[in-house]
């Protein structure tokens, strides 16, 4: 199948068009036309080769809402003409133990990620969501409920996903206490997906200007991080803080924010972190944690609980040549929240 996208073409290079060919559908493959895809901080850190590895031509995109135009023969879940959703994996093995607990993202025999990754076939490196069209496996393409704005939806698959698997590991709940790190595309999902549990929610941040946004997402209150006395009148009060953080930054001054048995889960920096003082995790059994995206089952059951409370992104949409701009105030948090890239603007 014929198709265009945008593509970093070198490290440093912007984005600019390319025209590639998507495999022939497999017996368990699904096709579809991409009509909206999220843009993600990690899209631009993959993009400049900033984690290194990155394979160039290099099509980023992991936040996927289209139409089912095609499906294989063996494919029963899905029909042409359905919307599809599409996150950050797009294959795995299958097999191992944690295909068979429905955590493909950790799968023994290296999954596959929707791009920059190799095809488990043919080794062809994948190409993801700033594209016309896309050809996944059947299983890693999610149902979206019909109450979801699909215009909006898209950050779900990352975001919104990165946001809600420590909600739901750490079993959140009526009366759970949870401070959020930063607001952000992470950080604002997670005070719509916290409050929708019926927890108590604090954004934290160092100052006070995104306070009444913080409100108006839903948050109780806001606790400014760079206020020692505020901080130290706050020890003790969170059962769980999710640090969205997506820097290298001091952890030691939340750890005391943390309950006994409370949970520091860090879903934001990937890479160093400073020196970590032990004491107040010991004496108050305290963790650090960390949390990816979640498995396919997880995905759904994701979307399903925004698509019952109507939880979804606050975006800025963009046309596909906008994307170099995006990335620039994407650097500089010039953001509320996410960018969704609206595909009628790419044409073949």
């Amino acid at each position: 199948m014929q198709t265009i996208g945008y593509a970093a073409h070198a490290e440093k290079a912007d984005l600019a068009p390319l025209s590639f060919e998507r495999r022939e559908l497999r017996a368990n493959d699904v096709a579809m036309e991409i009509l909206f895809c999220g843009v993600c901080h990690s899209d631009l850190h993959q993009a400049r080769n900033d984690w290194g590895g990155a394979v160039y031509p290099l099509v980023p995109g992991h936040e996927i809402i289209g139409r089912i135009t095609a499906i294989g023969s063996d494919v029963t879940r899905h029909k042409v003409g359905d919307y599809g959703a599409v996150g950050c994996v797009v294959d795995s093995c299958m097999e191992c133990d944690q295909c068979a607990r429905g955590e493909e993202i950790f799968c023994r025999h290296d999954v596959t990620q929707t791009y920059n990754s190799p095809d488990r076939v043919t080794q062809e490196n994948s190409k993801g969501g700033y594209s016309k069209h896309i050809v996944v496996r059947d299983h890693f393409v999610l149902h979206v409920p019909e109450t979801l704005d699909v215009a909006k939806a898209a950050p779900l698959l990352c975001a919104g996903l990165t946001s809600y698997v420590p909600l739901r590991m750490w079993q959140v709940g009526p009366g759970s206490r949870v401070g959020v790190i930063g607001l952000g595309g992470l950080g604002h999902m997670a005070v719509k997906l916290a409050k929708a549990m019926k927890a108590e929610v604090t954004v934290i941040s160092r100052t006070d200007s995104k306070k009444q946004d913080a409100l108006t997402l839903g948050a109780d209150t806001l606790l400014v991080s760079s206020d020692e006395a505020a901080m130290a009148s706050a020890a003790s009060s969170f059962d769980l803080i999710i640090d969205t953080v997506p820097v290298k930054h001091d952890i030691n001054p939340y750890i005391a924010l943390l309950d006994v048995e409370g949970v520091l889960n860090i879903v934001g920096q990937i890479g160093p972190l400073p020196e970590v003082m032990t004491p107040g995790l010991i004496m108050g059994r305290r963790k650090i944690a960390g949390s990816p995206v979640g498995g396919m089952a997880e995905t759904q059951e994701m979307l399903d609980f925004c698509g019952k409370h109507n939880i979804l992104p606050d975006v800025e949409m963009i046309r596909m040549d906008e994307i170099n701009t995006a990335f620039d105030r994407m650097e500089q948090a010039d953001v509320r929240y996410r960018f969704v890239i609206d595909m009628a603007s790419l044409s073949i």
